[in-house]
């Protein structure tokens, strides 16, 4: 009996020492998680402009109404503080939350369906240890009834969403572009913009698999366009060297584009923390894919425009308008200055046959992220105070005809439809002085 005594208490110490052992924080475990939480992208949405950290209430406008994004801090009263690891699973990869309705598409769980265990492990670690807990309400969503019920959710996933399977490389793929498939399709879920929706609101495609539908650009996103990231020539990366994407999503720029928009907070809350290999891996992966059109011609540079204006020829509509205003950066050749100024000859959102971009950084203005390996933030002036209508559709005008550029004209009325909405990024514009 006293052996016995002894063996059960023996196995009852070793398994509260389990215990206490298995509830002992992983530094490495955590690090790892919150990398991958960069990665994710996970602050772009989860923390509202001046709030907390992962505590929510960013408004996501979307077709059906205005969504605003749920507290994922540890509280255990107002965010995921009380959720099992498998709760944090199930919502990562079939959108269901732990209460057991289903969220809206707008968290992209159809990406996040191929996560590894692994990842989703170290992912909880780092949500429930290494972030501070914050007690905030989450805002209720602005989408009115009918489409606010919650069940049809149920059947869109399971008509639209795909079977949670973690990722498995395509026969072939090397552990390079393998690692940049996963992150593309799955961690970094790319897709969420860069991918047209159906009517019913689901990815056209979800890899390169389903179709070149695939990252072969989406549907404007707070007035700014997502690029197709194929390899078409003019209106993608065919042009770009995987040296080129690396160095745009590190420092939001390159010697032929800068970031704007929502690319830019992707490139200072994410890309500018990922390692080089994982940027490469990206990069390589990217490279792979085949293009939209594969007729597209490549773009070949005509220097006839800037002989012109060099010679003070600018007779051309929007000639006069872009030497008083664009030239002194992005010169009169077009090429701008590489890493500050990006190139508007051969630019794939110069070329894009949706000029709204165009028109949103001119109205606007526009500002490069600030990372840790390029700290000036460089910034477009917004003009709306000081071009006219007509004015800023010949400027843009030109810029999409000039240099071997070939692309639709914008019209005055695209102008206007837009100027409703221009909120200049770097602060209140200056007063309009008949200039």
């Amino acid at each position: 009996m006293m052996i016995r005594a002894i063996a059960i208490l023996s196995t009852a110490f070793m398994l509260t020492a389990g215990a206490a052992h298995a509830q002992t924080p992983d530094p490495s475990l955590i690090k790892q998680g919150q990398y991958l939480a960069a990665l994710g992208d996970c602050t772009a949405c989860h923390t509202a402009p001046g709030g907390a950290s992962f505590a929510g209430g960013l408004p996501i406008v979307s077709p059906i109404g205005t969504i605003y994004s749920t507290n994922i801090t540890p509280d255990k009263a107002t965010g995921i503080g009380d959720w099992s690891e498998a709760d944090f699973a199930k919502l990562l990869r079939t959108g269901v939350t732990k209460k057991g309705y289903a969220v809206y598409p707008a968290m992209p769980f159809p990406s996040y369906s191929r996560l590894t265990d692994d990842d989703v492990k170290a992912m909880y670690a780092y949500f429930m240890l290494g972030v501070a807990p914050v007690d905030q309400e989450n805002h209720a969503n602005g989408i009115h009834w009918p489409l606010s019920i919650r069940w049809p959710m149920h059947v869109w996933s399971w008509v639209f969403a795909p079977t949670a399977i973690p990722f498995t490389p395509q026969p072939g793929q090397s552990a390079q572009v393998a690692r940049g498939a996963y992150l593309v399709e799955g961690l970094g879920h790319c897709g969420t913009c860069h991918t047209s929706r159906a009517i019913t609101l689901q990815e056209t495609a979800l890899t390169d698999q389903d179709g070149t539908s695939y990252l072969a650009g989406g549907a404007p996103v707070d007035g700014w366009l997502p690029l197709n990231l194929r390899g078409d020539h003019k209106t993608g990366l065919g042009a770009w060297s995987e040296d080129d994407i690396v160095a745009f999503l590190k420092n939001g720029a390159n010697a032929k584009e800068a970031a704007f928009g929502g690319m830019s907070d992707v490139v200072h809350d994410s890309m500018q923390y990922a390692s080089d290999a994982d940027l490469h891996a990206i990069a390589a992966y990217l490279k792979t894919l085949p293009p939209t059109d594969a007729s597209n011609p490549a773009f070949i540079y005509d220097d006839a425009e800037s002989k012109k204006l060099l010679h003070g020829d600018a007779s051309a509509p929007g000639a006069i308008v872009y030497l008083n205003n664009c030239a002194a950066c992005h010169r009169t050749d077009g090429n701008g200055y590489p890493g500050a100024f990006p190139a508007l000859a051969g630019n794939p959102v110069v070329l894009s046959e949706n000029p709204i971009s165009l028109v949103h950084i001119v109205l606007s203005g526009a500002k490069r992220p600030q990372t840790q390996d390029a700290p000036s933030s460089l910034v477009m002036p917004a003009f709306a105070w000081k071009l006219s209508d007509s004015q800023a559709a010949d400027v843009l005008t030109f810029i999409r005809t000039s240099w071997g550029n070939t692309a639709p004209a914008v019209t005055p009325d695209a102008i206007a439809a837009q100027r409703k909405s221009a909120i200049p990024v770097q602060g209140p514009a200056p007063p309009a002085t008949g200039d």
